[in-house]
């Protein structure tokens, strides 16, 4: 049994909302931040949201982080195939993030650096790594998490759903335990908001994706914001 929100917004910058967001019954949730000229970005992530649907609505529904990755290479196959026959579309991508759970596991696939939070009591912690090139350097001990947030690099990924044709998908699985509550959000909440307020909002908002965004927005909103929060009963 899981308690659901969710909520995105095109923030106080951009003019699109490149962000795109779904819930896919069972228990299974993706987010996507597109990027790309135009509105190819926009493109880009509703066709992510768009085939993960499609392949699990066709798929038996015990979907594992094999699955959810086989989901992804579906869409960077049909996001590949759309770019190369609409010059309007060259050169766009997306990130994708699929977390599924069941009574005992959560299961993700990852691309990119929009992320998955888990928090468990009074523990907040960042389930998947960005793909991105300060995420590379603090990995390799170069730079502080700290630094990184504000980095003029910070959005350049090395890995994109629809911008390459192998990916490196991250994939695993995890316990799950009841009181446990999962986020997924775009970089327009983690380069906003620090994860000490994200998680005090996760622990006593009455509505934490609205809070959140709300949170976003009262930072800056420098970028589209989406986010989905799923607590676990």
């Amino acid at each position: 049994m899981t308690r659901k929100f969710q909520a995105t917004h095109v923030g106080r910058v951009r003019r699109n909302n490149e962000d795109s967001l779904i819930i896919i019954e069972p228990e299974t949730f993706a987010v996507a931040d597109g990027m790309g000229g135009a509105s190819a970005g926009e493109v880009a992530s509703q066709m992510l949201v768009e085939t993960v649907k499609e392949f699990l609505a066709e798929t038996p529904p015990i979907w594992d982080e094999k699955i959810l990755s086989r989901a992804i290479v579906s869409a960077n196959e049909k996001i590949l195939n759309m770019a190369r026959r609409n010059e309007e579309y060259r050169g766009m991508g997306t990130t994708a993030t699929i977390l599924h759970l069941n009574d005992k596991r959560a299961y993700f696939a990852h691309v990119g650096d929009s992320r998955i939070y888990r928090l468990r009591g009074n523990s907040f912690e960042q389930i998947t790594e960005d793909h991105s090139y300060v995420e590379t350097l603090v990995r390799r001990g170069e730079l502080t998490h700290e630094a990184a947030r504000v980095h003029p690099l910070k959005n350049v990924l090395t890995q994109a759903v629809g911008a390459m044709d192998e990916l490196n998908i991250d994939a695993a699985n995890l316990p799950v335990e009841n009181g446990d509550i999962y986020l997924l959000c775009t970089d327009g909440l983690t380069n906003m908001v620090d994860d000490e307020t994200v998680a005090n909002i996760l622990k006593t908002a009455h509505n934490p994706a609205d809070a959140l965004i709300d949170a976003a927005l009262s930072a800056g909103g420098k970028d589209n914001v989406s986010v989905i929060v799923v607590g676990v009963d």
